[in-house]
């Protein structure tokens, strides 16, 4: 799997996640939305999905969705933040206190 369409990824906001199938389970990118902004709490990769683009597609998603929807960004999982890092077309959404 990579960081292609093939990747589907949806967002769940009943449970504050963003998700996407991995045969029997599912990885995620958990939030917590605020007044303006969204805050990544933890990603989470099967163990037999690492390695294969499965968690840059959730955290490329939910960025590109917290553009689209004007929230700011505050990355407290490190997977997210590390991600930012090496994207710095995305640093303008990191919300600085």
């Amino acid at each position: 799997m990579t960081d292609s369409a093939a990747t589907t990824v949806r967002d769940n906001p009943d449970e504050g996640v963003y998700e996407v199938a991995v045969g029997p389970e599912k990885a995620i990118t958990a939030y917590e939305l605020g007044d303006g902004t969204i805050t990544y709490t933890h990603t989470y990769v099967p163990p037999e999905a690492e390695g294969q683009g499965v968690g840059g597609a959730l955290v490329r998603f939910a960025l590109d969705d917290a553009r689209a929807r004007g929230l700011r960004v505050i990355p407290l999982c490190p997977f997210v933040r590390g991600w930012i890092e090496r994207h710095p077309e995305y640093d303008d959404l990191v919300h600085s206190k």
